[in-house]
């Protein structure tokens, strides 16, 4: 059965005149004529009143015109999933870190919104590595990341580095850290206020301990910059945070930030996805100028 005799079948009942159905679909009378024909003997039954002015279906052409219709409009939406020029409908799925959640969301939740009002946003925050998983299963759409500079994405996601954030190790001031840089040797001994695993932070951390040979002690696992600050403040620990964070917390006239030797702790910010259907890829472009212009005014320096 032909897409194109259904069509043809829809302008003539909607119109009610072979004539106008013929301009409609910008086909001469005798094309149109035959479209109908075709599907007529395809299925076996007329489906017009050729007698009625105008143009009526019989009965069995009432049910056609309604399945025909349907069919119709499954193919119009076949076709807006694969143009990248249709209109973003439907869900957008994004995976996000905690600490991203925390802060550079609000904007770019605003921005889809207001220009793409029949998409509806479902967000998810978790830890690095279960969001990247997430993308190559498909239950993710898209999903910022956070990794170490040393860690190599999958080629199985279409990967965008968006930023490179800064981090600083905080100490309570009571604490007995040397005011001068400190390697990481000197840190380690040291108990921390981290992330659970899976924060990217941490990650970078643990990793630099470990190729060390160096013990990692972690006090507190704590979920939030904030909270993690109260504790490091009260003397359970140091922990490492973005500088803006340590700037925007109640608790920084009680920390100081310790300077180390052989350790940047800096993460990778990354933008990845699948391969997206046609009807997302706009509001994905959207969504990730969004973050990276959001990363910019919050002070984290935008890739090169």
């Amino acid at each position: 059965m032909n897409t194109r005799d259904l069509q043809a079948f829809v302008a003539v009942v909607d119109s009610g005149s072979m004539v106008r159905a013929a301009q409609t679909l910008h086909l001469t009378q005798p094309g149109l004529t035959r479209r109908v024909q075709n599907l007529e003997t395809t299925l076996g039954m007329p489906l017009l009143d050729r007698q009625a002015k105008p143009l009526k279906p019989t009965a069995a052409g009432r049910e056609v015109y309604a399945l025909a219709r349907n069919v119709l409009g499954a193919v119009d939406d076949l076709l807006a999933l694969t143009s990248p020029d249709s209109e973003p409908t439907g869900e957008l799925r994004l995976g996000v870190p905690p600490f991203l959640s925390e802060f550079a969301l609000e904007e770019p939740v605003d921005r889809l919104r207001s220009a793409f009002p029949k998409l509806t946003l479902r967000v998810t925050a978790a830890w690095s590595p279960g969001l990247l998983q997430s993308v190559e299963r498909a239950s993710a759409d898209v999903a910022v990341v956070l990794m170490p500079p040393n860690v190599v994405l999958p080629d199985t996601v279409v990967s965008t580095r968006l930023a490179c954030l800064s981090t600083v190790i905080v100490a309570p001031r009571s604490l007995d850290v040397p005011d001068t840089p400190v390697s990481l040797a000197e840190l380690s001994r040291y108990a921390w206020v981290l992330n659970q695993e899976g924060c990217g932070m941490r990650s970078a951390l643990s990793r630099a301990l470990a190729a060390r040979g160096l013990p990692f002690n972690v006090a507190v696992e704590a979920f939030g910059s904030d909270l993690q600050l109260s504790l490091v403040a009260r003397g359970l620990g140091i922990g490492v945070v973005p500088p803006d964070r340590l700037a925007r917390s109640p608790h920084r006239d009680r920390l100081r930030t310790v300077e180390t030797t052989d350790f940047q702790a800096d993460v990778n910010v990354w933008f990845v996805h699948g391969a997206l259907p046609g009807r997302l890829v706009r509001a994905v472009g959207l969504l990730r100028e969004a973050l990276v212009e959001t990363l910019v005014a919050h002070g984290i320096a935008a890739a090169e």
